[in-house]
């Protein structure tokens, strides 16, 4: 089954991919054969991971966590899933005090 990823590198910053062999891609990934990104960054840890259905339902999951704050994926990566929405709204658009 294919899947979204969110890897946590050694700068602490996040890298979000797909796949359809988890396992596979995670060991290139520290191998340096996977993205220029996370060659850069390494080791990287697995810090969330997601299975999906179909592999472009993976790849329009990860484009759209490509697209998130770093809050917001700490909120995927933690299970706070209840926060995701709230999350969504733009800063301007939340409530003075809000954060």
């Amino acid at each position: 089954m294919p899947w979204t990823y969110i890897l946590e590198c050694s700068d602490g910053s996040f890298y979000v991919g797909s796949t359809w062999n988890l396992e596979r891609r995670l060991g290139e990934h520290n191998e340096g054969l996977g993205a220029e990104y996370t060659r850069r960054r390494r080791p990287v840890r697995l810090a969330w991971a997601g299975e999906c259905d179909r592999i472009d339902e993976a790849f329009a999951f990860e484009k759209q966590v490509q697209g998130w704050r770093r809050d917001k994926r700490l909120a995927l990566i933690e299970g706070r899933y209840d926060d995701l929405p709230e999350l969504a709204m733009g800063h301007w658009r939340r409530p003075r005090g809000a954060g």
